[in-house]
């Protein structure tokens, strides 16, 4: 599973990533995939005017784009998602408040998924069943 972050810079800056995660992201034995939560966040930094907005003319293509041209599909969220989220204990040594953040990661933590990021404090959830490999 890709977090938001991950989709972002393979949207627009698809070189500038690690050479190891560029080599996974095309290792055709990989499925690629993101949370539901991934989609409504790229919708909103699209609507919010950010750096999506610069080349895409609609929330639609963006998403569009994730899944035809780069072959991401994304994964609903079901009700045991919600579960895991009501028990995930929050990273407060690093005042880690992001909401959404929460949901991918009890989103790969249900599913049983690796989670690939780029964010420092996601590091905290492997003690709670996060698969995590971090670049």
């Amino acid at each position: 599973m890709l977090d938001t972050c991950v989709v972002i810079d393979m949207l627009v800056d698809f070189d500038g990533l690690d050479k190891n995660v560029i080599t996974m992201l095309e290792d055709p034995s990989y499925v690629l995939c993101a949370s539901f939560e991934t989609m409504r966040e790229l919708v909103v930094h699209f609507n919010n005017k950010k750096l999506l907005s610069r080349q895409w003319k609609t929330a639609y293509d963006v998403i569009h784009t994730v899944e035809k041209d780069l072959e991401i599909e994304f994964l609903p969220l079901r009700d045991h998602v919600g579960y895991t989220y009501s028990r995930l204990i929050l990273n407060e040594e690093q005042d880690h408040r992001d909401p959404s953040d929460h949901v991918i990661i009890s989103h790969a933590i249900t599913e049983q998924i690796p989670l690939l990021s780029s964010d420092t404090r996601f590091w905290f959830y492997r003690n709670q069943g996060l698969d995590l490999i971090e670049y």
